[in-house]
């Protein structure tokens, strides 16, 4: 097997220290049935990103983390690649201009959606008028934006075929964020919308028993936020697709923040999964890396391996370096940073030299921050083939300071 067992958590990929007690913890707190990390794994809040748990009868809200159903959208266009490189640069200022990155909304469009009439709002509605309507209106305001962190809007050649893909990558935005600290409230005896206190990194994982009102309510709540992400997701595809005026022939979209109920070894588990995508035999995944890098799509092995992995895998390259460490510390009095081992000119004649048309970015998202993505893809080769490879030749993201409290 290409994994290792270190204190019955299972490990690919070479481990990282402090994500491995992390995922220990995980592993002795509540019904834990297995914990695993992915070979992107480093340090998050309680359970390390590239970390799964499978659970007995429970669910994590601290587990899922945040940004409840972030993932990944990726379409295969009409297009080749060639057909718009000679006017990319102007396609990517039209995405940067149409698209909404970082806090606020670029065009004033309101999406409308079904989502909105979905009766799992209810879950709002018994906690309380006050929080359904406000997180409602939230919602509204903020589907189909795209946010700031390392989410992205990119388009892609395909190395062996020369066609235009579409990818990008969030999750449910402020309406996921104030879900996720407002179920961690009622868990700790606060109050929804009371101002929690501050996390630990290394602190145990919250815990809700399914069969539980709490825990029923939060499992709602995470699917409709779940349900959220991807209407945004497919609202920015399909704006993207206008801006080219194409349309797409093949999809591939998938949560790697969240939790599904599954059957792992004839038992039904809960499978809390923070970074990392699900990869059941025959079930395609899109996986970004850098944006100078490759990004992949994947599809499940039916192997013993998998199976072992309980059907997951890496979800993008992984960090190697803090945002602090890449982008200095920043002082919002003057707006500028100092100490950051990353320079902006570092960062712009990397992705050039990729061949990169890049919008936005600061460089706590420069290819220098991540583990080369082929390198964690090879750590699972016995549990995914890689389908399609795509390399990215546009890419916009927030810009540089963008102050977002519900990124990454």
């Amino acid at each position: 097997m290409a994994y290792q067992n270190i204190d019955g958590v299972r490990v690919w990929g070479n481990p990282e220290e402090g994500a491995l007690v992390q995922a220990k913890l995980c592993a002795d707190t509540g019904n834990v049935v297995q914990a695993l990390l992915m070979a992107d794994h480093h340090k998050g809040y309680s359970q390390p990103i590239g970390g799964v748990v499978v659970y007995e009868g429970q669910i994590s809200p601290s587990g899922v983390g945040y940004d409840i159903g972030c993932g990944n959208k990726a379409v295969r266009t009409h297009l080749y690649a060639a057909d718009i490189k000679p006017r990319l640069a102007q396609i990517m200022d039209e995405i940067a201009r149409s698209i909404s990155f970082g806090m606020g909304r670029v065009n004033q469009e309101k999406v409308d959606h079904e989502l909105f009439d979905d009766p799992d709002w209810s879950v709002y509605e018994a906690i309380g008028k006050q929080e359904h309507d406000k997180l409602k209106v939230l919602a509204r305001n903020q589907l189909g934006t795209v946010g700031s962190g390392n989410h992205f809007v990119d388009l892609f050649e395909e190395v062996e075929t020369g066609r235009l893909w579409i990818g990008n990558h969030f999750g449910s935005r402020g309406f996921g964020h104030k879900t996720a600290s407002g179920f961690l409230n009622l868990a700790a005896g606060r109050a929804f919308m009371d101002k929690a206190p501050g996390e630990k990194m290394d602190q145990p994982p919250v815990l809700l028993d399914l069969n539980s009102e709490l825990g029923d309510m939060y499992y709602r709540a995470m699917k409709l936020a779940g349900r959220y992400a991807y209407a945004g997701r497919d609202y920015v595809i399909q704006e993207v697709l206008s801006i080219l005026g194409t349309a797409a022939d093949f999809e591939v979209h998938n949560h790697h923040n969240y939790a599904w109920k599954e059957t792992h070894n004839g038992e039904e588990a809960v499978v809390v999964r923070k970074g990392a995508t699900p990869s059941a035999p025959g079930q395609v995944g899109f996986i970004g890396g850098s944006m100078g890098d490759i990004s992949v799509i994947v599809k499940g092995k039916d192997t013993v391996e998998n199976r072992d992995a309980y059907y997951s895998t890496v979800h993008g390259a992984g960090r190697v370096m803090s945002r602090t460490q890449a982008a200095g510390k920043m002082n919002w009095k003057t707006r500028s940073r100092s100490g950051g081992q990353i320079s902006t000119q570092q960062m712009l004649d990397a992705v050039r030299d990729f061949g990169v048309e890049l919008r936005g970015a600061g460089t706590d998202e420069s290819p220098f921050v991540y583990r080369k993505l082929q390198e964690v893809l090879d750590a699972h080769a016995e549990t995914i083939e890689v389908l399609n490879v795509l390399r990215p030749i546009g890419v916009c993201m927030a810009g540089a300071d963008e102050i977002d409290p519900y990124k990454d």
